[in-house]
């Protein structure tokens, strides 16, 4: 069975960083956010690799092994494996909520069950997921993909392809850390070179809105994250600290290896050592492999800023150890 390993986290949470780490050791590959959403212009965005992503010889090869699979013409701009992008508002409405678990997951099934539409757009967005794990590992010779999607709701419609041996690797950071980033993601989740920010294009996007907004977006995202799981049996998921692995990556490899049936004892840290093809976070633009925990929050986060966000999110924090 094809193996894909899920980054499941808030956004900003430092997915991408391991996401490449985990693409970079031996009997892996990723190509970052396979939902492949929030692209911009097809025409500008830009593979890690730095080439146009349209232009890029790795996407390139993977969309030849989904032309074998029976989907001539894929483009990873209009991959088609995001559940989300669905034209019809019915299926959109139920669809816009975060995971909940429970009845009302029940009630959100059966309110989708009586769509054709939905039906059947389910069923080709999990053949074509299942089509870009396979092509991914034939194009890579790999055994395990890294997805850095992060969406709880999408792992749950993956967790129902029965071809998939899937693992999932639940990610936390300080919530004041994200929350940062949701304000001012320009200077604080893309690239450090102003001209790769953008996807690659220097276009500065819109800002993600206030400090309470970036809170509750926080909160709830995790809350979304703690709900699926919550669901899982304890051998197919694990967790991990942005924190803990930027302070010991080697051990933080080392122990997800074991998880996902790679060799422990062959670590690489040098996640740039050869060319990445990633979607996803601005960080993947940059040339260094330096491993640094990012706190800026603590100087840039006012009082005013850290008593909105503790207000808001604050006992959540707390529970995951942040003080």
């Amino acid at each position: 069975m094809p193996k894909l390993a899920y980054l499941l986290a808030a956004s900003h949470s430092g997915s991408t960083l391991l996401a490449m780490l985990l693409g970079a050791q031996p009997g892996a590959c990723t190509g970052g956010e396979l939902k492949a959403t929030s692209l911009g212009d097809a025409a500008s965005y830009r593979c890690s690799c730095r080439e146009r992503i349209l232009d890029c010889s790795f996407w390139q090869q993977v969309a030849g092994a989904m032309a074998a699979r029976g989907y001539p013409g894929f483009e990873i701009t209009r991959a088609g494996t995001n559940i989300f992008d669905i034209e019809n508002p019915y299926i959109r409405r139920l669809l816009a909520p975060m995971y909940r678990g429970g009845s009302l997951e029940t009630v959100r099934d059966l309110a989708l069950s009586l769509s054709p539409a939905w039906r059947a757009r389910l069923s080709d967005c999990n053949a074509r997921n299942l089509a870009l794990i396979e092509s991914l590992l034939d194009v890579t010779g790999a055994g395990v993909v890294i997805d850095s999607s992060k969406v709880a709701l999408r792992l749950k419609y993956l967790l129902r392809i029965p071809e998939l041996d899937l693992r999932v690797i639940r990610m936390i950071r300080d919530g004041r850390a994200v929350a940062l980033t949701y304000t001012d993601d320009w200077n604080f989740a893309d690239s450090k070179d102003p001209s790769m920010r953008g996807g690659g294009t220097g276009i500065r996007r819109p800002a993600f809105g206030s400090m309470t907004a970036a809170a509750h977006t926080w909160k709830r995202s995790n809350e979304s994250c703690d709900a699926l799981t919550a669901r899982l049996p304890a051998s197919q998921w694990t967790v991990v600290r942005y924190e803990d692995l930027c302070a010991d990556p080697a051990s933080t490899l080392k122990r997800l290896g074991t998880f996902l049936d790679l060799d422990p004892n062959q670590v690489k840290l040098d996640f740039r050592a050869s060319t990445p093809h990633v979607i996803g976070n601005g960080m993947r633009m940059d040339g260094s492999a330096e491993i640094r925990l990012d706190e800026r929050w603590k100087s840039h986060l006012t009082r005013q800023d850290l008593g909105i966000f503790d207000a808001v999110a604050g006992k959540l924090n707390q529970r995951y150890g942040y003080g």
